[in-house]
């Protein structure tokens, strides 16, 4: 089993901000492949499915950011056997609007609900999905204040082609393709030239 686990806050005043993106890109793979994230345990909203012939389960942390790592750790003990088959997805400010940066590990970064999971699990060795939320409007200064922002509606067909690429390339986990969709999906896309 693949554990796909997206980041977020719970709650209406965050659905569309750019701290919830990983919830966006897994709903978006949900959607694709017909997985119902309704059941609720561990302090998150899962759902399972079959996807590219193997089972996955999605989760969605019901704790806010920060805490993220409690029900990862729950999650995981339940049901993996190791934790190269967790997938956790989020924002990334520090990469440039829809960018895509996929790895097998690595440190958290300043991304406090990967912090709360790196304590959790104990150890760094797991896979990201990072999705770049840095536009070109970045007030430094405000970064707390501007991942908790929506993203604007200048962004959101830019965001919405990103969101794409994530799910394509959370298939290729799926698969037990990881360095595959580092390969495709690390690397900017291309430029679409407006004649």
């Amino acid at each position: 089993m693949k554990l796909i686990v997206g980041l977020g806050n719970p709650g209406a005043d965050y659905e569309r901000s750019r701290h919830n993106v990983g919830w966006m890109i897994v709903d978006a793979f949900a959607k694709k492949f017909r997985i119902d994230i309704s059941k609720h345990e561990k302090d998150a909203m899962t759902g399972e499915g079959r996807v590219a012939g193997g089972s996955v389960r999605i989760a969605k942390p019901q704790t806010f950011m920060n805490n993220s790592g409690d029900p990862v750790r729950l999650l995981v003990n339940a049901y993996l056997e190791s934790t190269d088959e967790l997938m956790i997805v989020y924002d990334d400010i520090d990469l440039p609007l829809a960018r895509l940066r996929i790895k097998p590990s690595g440190s958290s970064g300043t991304h406090n609900g990967m912090r709360s999971i790196v304590a959790s699990l104990a150890t760094e060795r797991f896979p990201r999905l990072r999705f770049g939320v840095r536009g070109a409007e970045y007030p430094d200064g405000r970064l707390r204040d501007y991942v908790l922002d929506d993203f604007t509606a200048e962004e959101e067909p830019l965001v919405n082609r990103g969101i794409e690429r994530a799910v394509d390339a959370l298939v290729l986990f799926a698969r037990g393709d990881l360095k595959r969709a580092m390969n495709e999906f690390n690397r900017d896309p291309e430029e679409n030239p407006n004649p």
